[in-house]
């Protein structure tokens, strides 16, 4: 029997005591040897996984070539190394049928990649209305949907969030975790309250309102293996703000003003004002060239993460075995 591995994350091992792991796997003391199970003097079931397993997979290709590196790796760099041969990046994909901006019961107004320009905007004023925000439909409206941890960059806008507010902008923000970031969220919506939303909770329906009503969508991960919120948020027609690092740097195209391309905006260092330049760039773009948001919001609908892509990837990884 062949055996694939997929790693989700490589922060999360399954480290134990090896007296532990004895007792509830039943192996004998052969597989706690360095080669094997054990790792820095405990049990590690991921490592077992990665040494046993045929083949190896992670959730995107760039996250594939970061966990042979130290900062990535959490200790298994030296292990992913030796196994490259056998490792491989296979991007996750969504539901397009769940996440369909047209036929989506939980948004307010459902539209489409042919008329997102006259219709999506009133998902905007919607949830505007709904959160107490200004009622603006020109307003420039960024939507962050996430687990607030450390993660997922939240340092970053930590940093630079009374800046952020300075901005002729509004915020809205979706999702729970660690409580220093939960505050935070709240101090400047009640600071700031007709342009910061503090949405502390989580709601399926919520999160797709934001998907559909924001202009910009922003994830500044310090690490992301795969990520699925910019690929629900292209599929919405929300311009995805990210860092480049695992899927977001697969999935994101950066605009390029001079090649006409691009699916959302980048930036590449893990810095508070790298990012804040960058969000001010997507601002002025949103702006100053709105024809051309348009056709970044176009590329971003037009693009497909569906699972269609993944499972062909996946079916031949086991053809092949």
């Amino acid at each position: 029997m062949k055996s694939v591995m997929t790693i989700h994350n490589m922060k999360f091992q399954g480290r134990w005591n090896i007296d532990s792991v004895k007792d509830i796997a039943g192996l004998a003391d052969y597989y706690f040897t360095a080669d094997k199970l054990e790792a820095f003097g405990d049990a590690n079931i991921l490592k077992g996984g990665l040494v046993y397993a045929d083949a190896i997979t992670t959730v995107s290709d760039t996250y594939a070539e970061e966990i042979k590196t130290p900062f990535y790796g959490e200790g298994l760099d030296g292990l992913m190394n030796a196994r490259a041969n056998d490792l491989q990046g296979i991007v996750n994909g969504i539901d397009y049928d769940e996440y369909n901006p047209e036929t989506d019961i939980d948004i307010y107004k459902n539209f489409n990649q042919k008329n997102f320009r006259k219709e999506k905007v009133k998902n905007k004023i919607k949830l505007q209305k709904e959160l107490g925000l200004l009622e603006d439909g020109k307003k420039f409206m960024i939507g962050i949907v996430s687990r607030l941890t450390d993660q997922k960059g939240f340092d970053l806008i930590e940093y630079v969030m009374d800046e952020l507010c300075q901005e002729d902008l509004q915020i809205v923000i979706l999702g729970t975790g660690e409580e220093r970031y939960e505050n935070l969220f709240r101090h400047f919506a009640w600071k700031y309250g007709d342009k910061v939303s503090a949405n502390i909770y989580y709601s399926e329906a919520m999160s797709h309102k934001i998907y559909a009503s924001c202009d910009a969508f922003l994830m500044p991960s310090l690490f992301e293996p795969c990520g699925l919120s910019q690929l629900m948020s292209l599929r919405y027609g929300t311009v995805p703000i990210v860092r480049e690092t695992g899927g977001l740097k697969d999935t994101v195209e950066p605009y390029n003003v001079h090649g006409n391309s691009g699916t959302g905006f980048s930036f590449t260092n893990y810095n508070a004002h790298e990012m804040l330049f960058t969000v001010k760039h997507a601002h002025d773009v949103y702006c100053n060239r709105k024809r051309e948001w348009n056709k970044i919001v176009d590329r971003g609908m037009l693009s497909d993460f569906s699972w269609h892509h993944s499972a062909n990837r996946y079916a031949k990884l086991y053809q092949d075995l």
